[in-house]
């Protein structure tokens, strides 16, 4: 399905994409899940469009980010000292790899950009947390009834379930499973809409 270093990987997905779904809900491999997740994400293709663009930025890294990196390193994996998202990148590609997969996700290579989970205010947070909070009162009506009694709203729970992608909140093993299907549906629901979207205005 992958080819040599994902040579494949755009073909086959067009051919069969219910097979890719069906196998990556399985779960992927954990040997190639560090290349699916850049496939899959479009931050493979950012990087070979970007040839030491991340090699140039380290170079000019300041030191008021690394104290930013240090002051975040005790809220985060312990044993591994990273931010929740970046660790789990890090337990299975190279920094630079892990940079462009952070890139397309918050800036949208291949789906809706993320960055709004963290920006001031963190707007995209607000926005998971009340579209939960509805999906609750509908499908669980009982459980919503009752933290609206008691007063509980989604931010006092919930939170970060959005800012660390789920990441934080399960076991690690459950986490990269989650993170397997989240990654696929996310993107390929978005290139979906788009080649609707395509389709409807195209005139012939």
């Amino acid at each position: 399905m992958i080819g040599v270093g994902g040579s494949d990987w755009k073909h086959y997905l067009r051919k069969k994409p219910h097979v890719v779904k069906r196998r990556i809900r399985k779960g992927i491999p954990d040997c190639l899940r560090g290349l699916v997740w850049q496939l899959i994400s479009g931050s493979r293709d950012l990087l070979l469009m970007n040839p030491g663009v991340y090699e140039q930025l380290v170079i000019y890294e300041t030191s008021a980010s690394e104290l930013d990196i240090i002051r975040d390193i005790s809220r985060t994996f312990p044993s591994h000292g990273m931010g929740f998202l970046a660790g789990l990148l890090l337990l299975y590609m190279s920094e630079e790899d892990a940079f462009w997969l952070l890139v397309a996700l918050l800036k949208g290579a291949v789906h809706a950009p993320m960055e709004g989970l963290y920006l001031a205010g963190l707007p995209l947070v607000q926005q998971y947390l009340s579209q939960f909070e509805r999906l609750v009162q509908e499908h669980l009506p009982k459980l919503g009834e009752h933290f609206a009694q008691e007063m509980i709203n989604p931010s006092m729970y919930a939170s970060q379930w959005f800012i660390t992608v789920f990441s934080y909140s399960f076991p690690f093993h459950l986490a990269l499973r989650i993170w397997d299907v989240f990654l696929f549906e996310v993107c390929n629901a978005f290139l979906f809409k788009h080649h609707l979207l395509m389709i409807k205005n195209d005139p012939h």
